[in-house]
């Protein structure tokens, strides 16, 4: 019991102070408060809430900031364009003849596309196909897509925290001999993506950011190094996130995972001078 002074008692106490999905930012030079909500990218229609203190938040900023400016002009084909593979490869020179046959076979069967409208992008482009109907629902529903409907109502301005070149450079810096690999363990079933997705999800509806950077964390060690994904955007964001915030009040949505951590949004932000309170 002793121990457990120094080792459970802080730990209960800080995941408290993570059970939020709301932040509300205020201090140094800033004239309004500004907020950071943590979104799931896609969920299924049952699983998604929306609270009237969401609503209203959103509400009474000036602008809204998502990771990308999703309402610039021609931004999906700027993502649909970084998809294509320009390397001499095709996408069936990254599998043996078995294994691009099975892929084939799967996605006619299972998805009803063909391969050939693949050919000439790169495997992640398929991966994330696959990741969508891992869901579990025909129609799910992007926080990120109904937060700028409410905005573009209110004629609010839409920004974005980075480029689709820079993100789109995250997916370049992953071998994809190994996203290959990736793609031959969801199609026989090898890999564990459903039962991640459903305990992030249950996190997620209990606000539980502490629990989900931690499931995050755990995925990152059997799959792959999260830390240009997480940490090193975060680092990139914040400065961002400080000019416009200076300005105008800003309801920033961004993904959950990014948000709680030593390395997280949060933490980053109150280094560098501002307060962030959880908001119920």
């Amino acid at each position: 019991m002793f121990a457990c002074a120094f080792i459970c008692l802080p730990a209960f106490s800080k995941q408290q102070k993570g059970k939020s999905l709301l932040w509300r930012i205020t201090g140094k030079d800033m004239k309004k408060p500004s907020y950071l909500f943590g979104t799931i990218h896609l969920v299924c229609p049952e699983d998604y809430f929306w609270t009237t203190t969401m609503e209203s938040t959103l509400n009474s900023a000036e602008v809204v900031c998502f990771e990308m400016d999703l309402d610039a002009p021609d931004i999906f084909l700027e993502v649909a364009k970084g998809m294509i593979n320009n390397e001499e490869k095709k996408l069936k020179d990254y599998f043996s003849d078995e294994d691009f046959a099975a892929l084939k076979k799967y996605l006619t069967d299972s998805v009803g596309v063909d391969i050939a409208v693949f050919q000439m992008m790169k495997p992640v482009a398929i991966q994330t196909m696959l990741a969508e109907r891992a869901l579990g629902c025909p129609t799910p529903v992007s926080y990120e897509a109904n937060i700028m409907q409410i905005a573009q109502k209110e004629n609010k301005e839409i920004l974005g925290l980075e480029t689709p070149r820079e993100q789109l450079d995250l997916f370049d810096n992953l071998p994809a001999e190994d996203v290959a690999k990736d793609l031959l363990d969801m199609i026989h079933g090898k890999d564990d993506s459903k039962n991640q997705y459903i305990k992030l999800v249950t996190a997620y509806k209990k606000q539980d950011l502490v629990a989900l950077h931690r499931l995050i964390m755990e995925s990152s060690k059997k799959d792959m190094d999260l830390g240009g994904f997480l940490d090193v955007r975060n680092e990139k964001w914040v400065p961002r996130m400080v000019e416009r915030m200076d300005q105008q009040s800003v309801f920033f949505a961004v993904g959950a995972g990014h948000l709680w951590g030593d390395n997280g949004v949060i933490a980053l932000l109150r280094k560098s001078g501002y307060t962030v309170e959880p908001m119920k």
